[in-house]
């Protein structure tokens, strides 16, 4: 039984979510141009900073997830 009204995503190549979309096109382009997910965190966690500040600022918390990617998941 889901509760979730928004759909399931799969992604093929990487996913990124933020708040903003325009943050979220940064992380996408990151990736997309060789970054890792922590080069995109970080490029969207600027973003926010300027489209977004009173949701997020320069002393602010990050979490994330993060798995090395030589390891098994």
């Amino acid at each position: 039984m889901t509760f979730t009204t928004r759909p399931e995503l799969l992604g093929t190549f990487g996913m990124v979510a933020s708040t903003h979309w325009i943050a979220s096109a940064v992380g996408m382009k990151l990736l997309e141009a060789g970054g890792t997910a922590t080069d995109a965190a970080v490029g969207m966690a600027f973003v926010l900073n300027v489209v977004e500040p009173h949701l997020n600022g320069p002393l602010g918390e990050m979490p994330a997830l993060v798995w090395p990617a030589t390891d098994d998941a």
